[in-house]
C-alpha cells in the first residue's frame, strides 16, 4: 500500500497563502503546488475554523504570530485601497465603461469587489459589461497579438525577452518567429527589464567533512527525483536579510523544495529538503548536490540523507560551475523579481518569493532548457508520453 503523504505546517500555510492573501484560485494554487485542490480546500476549512490549533501535527500558531498575521492582512488591505486610487487618478470623474477598462487590466492586481467599491460602480454591473463584450466578434489577429504581448510580458513582470515571448505566443497559437515577437514587443511598449546582478555565496569556511563531487556536472538526467542541487541565498528587506533554500530536479528544472528564513543556518537546509521530500517521495539513491557551505556539511543535514537513503554531493573547492544550475536559478529570480522591489518586512519578501516559485517559475515561465514550456507541464508531458509507450 502507497504511503499517505504528508505536507509541513509551512508547506500548508503557504498553499493557504496563495489563496487567500494572493487572490489565486484553488485549483491554480493546487497546479502549481502538485496537490488536490481538495486539499486545499480543507487546509483552508481548518485553518479558517481554528487558527491557533490548525495542524497540530505539525505545530501550531502562537497568539502572537495570529496577530500579527491579521495585521499583515490589515495592512495590506488599507495598501490596496491607498494604492487604486492613485493608481486610476481621474477615473471617479470619468464613465463607467473607462472604469470597467481599468478593472480588467487589473483585475489581476487587485480585488476586483475592492476595485468596483472604490470606484463606485457595481460589480454586477461590472460583470453584464464584460460578458456583452466577450460577446462581441473578436478583434483583428495583430490587435490579439498584441494584446497578448502585453498580457504575457505583464504576467512575466517583464522579464521575457524575444525567444520566450515567441514561445509563449507559439504556445498560444500564434506560430511567430522571433523576429516577429521582437516586432510586436516593440509595437506594444514593451521590453525585458535587467539590472546587473550579483553574487553571493555561503560560508565554506569550516572544518566539518564534505562529500565528493558524486554529480560531476551531470546536470542532464532521465529521470524525475534523480539528482537534486541545492544552494542558499539571501534577499535585502528593511528589516534584515531574509535567507532563502532551494532544491531543484535537475530532470524538469522544477523547485521542489524551498525554505526561507531569518537565520542561515543548518535547518534552513534540512526544511527545504524535507519539503522535497514530503511532496516527491523519492526512493533511495537519490543525488543531492550542493556547495561546500557548512549548512550542507552539518550533523543534521547528514543524518536527513541517510535516513532516507539519499547521496551526499559538493562541488569542488571554489568551483561554481559545479552547481551551476541552483546558481541559474538565483540569476532568474533576483533579475526577474527580487531586483525590482524594495521589500520592507520579511513577511512581504517571503510572499513575493512563494508567488515567483509556486505561481509563476514552476507553473508558467518558458524555460530555455525544457524548449520553451514551464517545469510542471514538462514534467506532465512526459508522464503521459510514458503511459503512452
Amino acid at each position: 500500500m502507497t504511503a499517505k503523504k504528508k505536507y509541513s505546517k509551512e508547506f500548508k500555510l503557504d498553499a493557504i497563502s496563495l489563496v487567500l492573501e494572493q487572490g489565486y484560485s484553488r485549483a491554480e494554487a493546487a497546479r502549481s503546488l502538485g496537490v488536490n485542490a481538495n486539499m486545499i480546500g480543507r487546509w483552508i476549512k481548518e485553518h479558517s475554523t481554528d487558527e491557533e490549533q490548525a495542524f497540530r501535527g505539525n505545530g501550531k500558531l502562537t497568539l502572537e504570530q495570529a496577530e500579527i498575521r491579521q495585521l499583515r492582512e490589515e495592512v495590506r488591505r488599507l495598501k490596496m485601497e491607498k494604492d487604486i486610487p492613485k493608481k486610476g487618478d481621474g477615473l471617479l470623474c470619468q464613465g463607467n465603461a473607462v472604469k470597467y477598462a481599468f478593472i480588467t487590466q487589473h483585475k489581476k492586481t487587485w480585488p476586483i469587489a475592492l476595485m468596483c467599491r472604490l470606484l463606485g460602480v457595481s460589480r454586477n454591473a461590472y460583470y453584464r459589461h464584460r460578458r456583452r463584450h466577450q460577446n462581441q466578434p473578436p478583434a483583428p489577429e495583430h490587435q490579439a497579438m498584441l494584446a497578448a504581448v502585453k498580457d504575457i510580458a505583464e504576467a512575466s513582470g517583464y522579464s521575457y525577452g524575444a525567444r520566450r515571448m515567441k514561445g509563449a505566443l507559439n504556445a498560444l497559437g500564434y506560430p511567430v518567429g522571433r523576429r516577429k515577437a521582437r516586432s510586436l514587443m516593440r509595437e506594444a511598449g514593451v521590453s525585458a527589464r535587467y539590472r546587473k546582478k550579483y553574487k553571493v555565496t555561503t560560508n565554506s569556511h569550516h572544518q566539518q567533512p564534505v562529500f565528493e563531487n558524486v554529480l560531476k556536472r551531470a546536470f542532464t538526467v532521465a529521470e524525475p527525483d534523480q539528482a537534486y542541487v541545492s544552494d542558499i541565498t539571501y534577499i535585502w528587506t528593511q528589516e534584515g536579510w531574509l535567507y532563502l533554500a532551494v532544491y531543484i530536479d535537475l530532470f524538469s528544472r522544477r523547485v521542489v523544495g524551498w525554505s526561507m528564513g531569518s537565520r542561515m543556518n543548518a535547518r534552513l537546509v534540512t526544511d527545504a529538503l524535507q519539503m522535497a521530500l514530503w511532496q516527491r517521495r523519492p526512493t533511495a539513491g537519490l543525488i543531492v548536490h550542493s556547495d561546500r557551505g557548512s549548512q550542507y556539511a552539518s550533523n543534521a543535514y547528514r543524518r536527513l540523507l541517510n535516513a532516507h537513503g539519499l547521496v551526499g554531493s559538493m562541488s569542488r573547492k571554489g568551483d561554481c560551475w559545479d552547481n551551476a544550475v541552483a546558481e541559474s536559478f538565483f540569476a532568474s529570480l533576483k533579475k526577474e523579481r527580487v531586483q525590482w522591489k524594495h521589500y520592507q518586512t520579511r513577511a512581504e519578501a517571503q510572499q513575493d518569493i512563494l508567488d515567483y516559485i509556486a505561481m509563476f517559475y514552476n507553473s508558467r515561465r518558458l524555460h530555455s532548457y525544457l524548449d520553451y514550456t514551464s517545469p510542471n507541464d514538462y514534467e506532465s508531458a512526459m508522464v503521459e508520453l510514458k503511459k503512452a509507450s
